[in-house]
């Protein structure tokens, strides 16, 4: 349904309220623009560019959306198990991932397949809102963020230790 444009294009607390609940809930931004007596995307966008002194309305709703935004990433994370294992809303009219037929039960692949985009895309997005929880983790680091030195380990075996040179080895035989 497409947004229609309206009279509530003034950014209001409990307009905020709703655009940042909706967003917490897993709706996305353009799917909430598109609802009836939503603002349009582009309205949100100006809101979120504008300059405002803190404490002020755009300034409130900028911060109101960035924990939105950090919340909705937990939420797609929780949908993530629902998906695998078809619990999700959606994934009522296909229960099963297989197609029953006359010769017997075929994996539904594209089903399969929808799932898993559906969970990579959720995998994607958390880990670029939440970084530091969902992110990849390539290396330790300190708290500048630089690597950590790898420390030398030593295995003691218990015999003494080599000689310099095969040569002194058999020396001593």
């Amino acid at each position: 349904m497409p947004n229609t444009p309206g009279p509530e294009t003034k950014l209001t607390p409990d307009l905020a309220q709703r655009i940042c609940l909706l967003l917490m809930e897993g709706v996305s931004l353009r799917r909430i623009c598109q609802m009836e007596g939503m603002p349009a995307k582009g309205t949100v966008m100006v809101w979120l560019a504008k300059d405002d002194a803190e404490g002020g309305p755009y300034a409130t709703f900028q911060d109101q959306y960035a924990r939105a935004r950090r919340v909705q990433a937990e939420t797609l994370v929780d949908e993530i198990i629902d998906i695998a294992d078809n619990r999700t809303v959606e994934d009522v009219a296909a229960e099963s991932d297989t197609i029953s037929t006359e010769k017997g039960d075929f994996p539904n692949k594209e089903w399969m397949q929808r799932s898993a985009l559906r969970i990579d895309a959720r995998k994607w997005y958390a880990s670029k809102v939440l970084p530091k929880k969902y992110g990849e983790k390539l290396a330790l680091t300190d708290g500048d963020g630089k690597p950590l030195p790898v420390p030398e380990i030593r295995v003691y075996t218990g015999a003494p230790p080599l000689a310099n040179s095969e040569k002194d080895v058999d020396d001593d035989v």
